[in-house]
């Protein structure tokens, strides 16, 4: 390894983090974050942006509506249930011979309307407001208008004019590519050798151009963003730095406040709250994060999870180099079957916005994905993709890990995790063919 990052070598950044070496032979690892200081000091965002983004997503509810009958319960609103799964908590308990204390939730971003995962979130209210940005200054549309209109043909005539662009391991792609088409916007998605043949073709069913590359995300995002330079007609939506993706997902913090009101669980000093977050480049989950501690500060917690051959977000902010450093400069070949998570170099922005916020990472391996996608569906008959499952190793690791247990003592939770609650995301799933989830669950009885 005579490679040289950031002008050291990396048998020097091994010495400095020696659990680079774990990472590097790809084996499972779990870090606590040092530098968590639970706050949002230093943010370029505020609870304000992430309330205009609220506000925004209701001015749409009644095109949402009109356009995706499957809202109507919700009235338009892109939501996702929160729900106790305490048969799972019973087996996970009895594998892995620990004692889960609290409550363990799964937050159904699998079974979101429109586009089925976390991705329905920032990547639809982002093509949301370019489409509002447009027609308020073509004169077409007033904010006091009834969005419902957006439905007419003269608007779907006028966005033609337009089209959106993005790259896309899958379903950051999918929600892009549904809700642009449906607008009707141009709409092209370029796609990572990662991304499933069934997400590649339901795009194109919607007329929705898929550009296939046979390397990783981070080539499908520069390429597609290089192309849309050239259009001046183009809007590329760019996942590694966008504000207003992280605003869309962001805005899940207050809804899921309103569901644990509902349920009756408090968050506080005397009942922590642990979510455990998928990740791939970033901006889900830290979005997700960002909104979640300006809801309740430093009494939740929060876990990102990678698979063990693309875990870019722990290596940059364990480092502090961010996006300087990639998976495959440690020879890692960033190859997993959680599509969505395949990514090998993280967002500095999202990175910067809540390195400070977060409590850890952890690595997974794709065979306990899918022996944790079978256990899910077998207990509580629910079906999530592969990628979707990297949370559940979270609250094991808490429990088990001697770095989990340094954790909890050091944020002096011992006496308070049985009055505490988990929250695993669930970022998708719903939309998987049923003969490519028989295969998941085949997977998972090996």
């Amino acid at each position: 390894m005579n490679k040289v990052i950031e002008g050291k070598r990396i048998e020097e950044w091994i010495e400095d983090y020696p659990l680079l070496n774990e990472i590097i032979k790809t084996n499972e690892v779990f870090w606590i974050n040092k530098n968590d200081t639970s706050n949002n000091h230093n943010a370029s965002l505020s609870k304000e942006d992430i309330v205009d983004a609220s506000e925004r997503l209701k001015r749409f509810a009644p095109f949402i509506e009109k356009a995706f009958p499957e809202t109507t319960p919700a009235k338009g609103i892109i939501e996702s249930p929160l729900i106790e799964i305490p048969k799972m908590k019973r087996v996970l308990e009895k594998d892995y011979e620990i004692d889960i204390k609290g409550k363990l939730l799964l937050k159904c971003d699998s079974h979101l309307p429109i586009s089925g995962s976390i991705k329905a979130r920032g990547g639809i209210y982002e093509v949301l407001k370019h489409a509002e940005k447009l027609a308020i200054e073509h004169d077409m549309l007033s904010i006091s208008d009834s969005y419902a209109d957006l439905d007419k043909p003269r608007f779907k005539q006028f966005f033609f004019q337009f089209s959106i662009a993005v790259g896309s391991t899958g379903n950051l792609g999918l929600s892009i590519g549904i809700i642009s088409a449906r607008l009707g916007f141009k709409a092209t998605v370029h796609m990572s050798a990662d991304a499933k043949q069934w997400k590649k073709d339901l795009l194109r069913s919607k007329g929705v151009k898929v550009v296939e590359y046979q390397s990783d995300y981070s080539k499908a995002v520069e390429e597609g963003r290089k192309q849309a330079a050239s259009d001046p007609t183009c809007y590329f939506i760019d996942d590694e730095n966008s504000k207003d993706l992280f605003l869309g997902y962001a805005v899940a913090a207050s809804r899921l406040k309103q569901q644990l009101d509902e349920m009756n669980i408090s968050v506080n000093a005397e009942h922590p709250l642990f979510v455990y977050l998928p990740c791939g480049v970033g901006g889900g989950p830290g979005g997700i994060t960002y909104g979640l501690k300006m809801e309740f500060g430093e009494h939740v917690h929060c876990f990102f999870a990678e698979p063990t051959h693309s875990p870019c977000f722990l290596i940059g902010q364990m480092t502090g180099l961010q996006d300087k450093i990639s998976v495959q400069e440690l020879g890692i070949d960033n190859i997993t079957d959680a599509d969505g998570l395949a990514v090998g170099r993280p967002s500095s922005f999202v990175g910067n916005m809540i390195g400070h916020q977060l409590s850890g990472c952890y690595t997974i391996q794709d065979e306990r994905l899918y022996s944790f996608l079978r256990t899910l569906a077998d207990q509580e008959n629910i079906y999530l993709e592969p990628s979707a499952l990297a949370g559940f190793y979270g609250p094991i690791q808490l429990h088990s890990h001697p770095d989990g247990q340094e954790y909890v003592t050091k944020h002096k939770l011992q006496e308070k995790m049985e009055s505490g609650s988990h929250i695993v995301w669930g970022t998708g799933g719903n939309m998987v063919p049923s003969e490519v989830m028989k295969e998941y669950y085949q997977k998972g009885l090996n």
